[in-house]
C-alpha cells in the first residue's frame, strides 16, 4: 500500500499541487511588501539609531565624566579620559569616543547616564564613507546632538513618565 501512495504521489506531483495551492491562496490576499526608498515604514518612538551627546541650554556640554557609560557598555564601545575643566575645575570629559561598529545600539549608556547627556536618536539613514568614520568623536557627537536637540527634547518629554 505504501509503494502504491509513494506512486501516486510520484506520478501526479503532489508536492507541486500542494505548492500551487499554498500560491494560489495567498496571491490574492492583501500585499505586504514596501518599496523601501518611495516609502518609509513608521519608526517606533523608542527606536534607537544614532548616537549624540546633548548640551544645556546655556551651551554647556551635559557629560560630567562620570564614566558610567562606559562602564555599563557589554561591547566596551565607549572610551573616556576626564581631566579638570580650565575655568571652575569641575571635571569635563577631554576625550569622548565610541566606535560605531563595536556600539549594539543596546541603551544600556543612554539609561546609566544621571545627566541625560549621552542618547540615542530616531536617525537610522547615516553612512560611513571612510575608514576611521566609525570612530565617533565628542566633537561629531555634540554636533549630532545640536542638529537633533529639539526632537530629542521632545522624546525625552514624552518618554520621561517611564522612566
Amino acid at each position: 500500500m505504501k509503494r502504491l501512495i509513494r506512486l501516486f504521489k510520484t506520478f501526479t506531483l503532489w508536492e507541486l499541487f500542494i505548492g500551487l495551492s499554498v500560491t494560489g491562496r495567498n496571491f490574492w490576499r492583501r500585499k505586504v511588501t514596501i518599496q523601501y526608498p518611495e516609502e518609509e515604514t513608521p519608526i517606533s518612538p523608542r527606536f534607537r539609531g544614532m548616537l549624540a551627546l546633548r548640551r544645556y541650554p546655556n551651551g554647556e556640554e551635559r557629560c560630567i565624566a562620570c564614566k558610567l557609560c562606559e562602564a555599563v557598555c557589554p561591547a566596551c564601545a565607549i572610551t573616556i579620559e576626564a581631566g579638570p575643566r580650565a575655568g571652575d575645575g569641575s571635571r569635563r570629559t577631554t576625550k569622548y569616543e565610541i566606535d560605531d561598529f563595536k556600539c549594539i545600539k543596546c541603551g544600556f549608556c543612554e539609561e546609566a547616564c544621571p545627566v541625560d547627556s549621552i542618547v540615542l536618536t530616531h536617525e537610522m539613514h547615516y553612512h560611513i564613507a571612510e575608514r576611521g568614520d566609525n570612530i565617533l568623536t565628542k566633537e561629531k557627537l555634540l554636533m549630532i546632538g545640536d542638529i537633533y536637540e529639539k526632537r530629542l527634547a521632545a522624546d525625552r518629554a514624552i518618554d520621561k513618565e517611564f522612566r
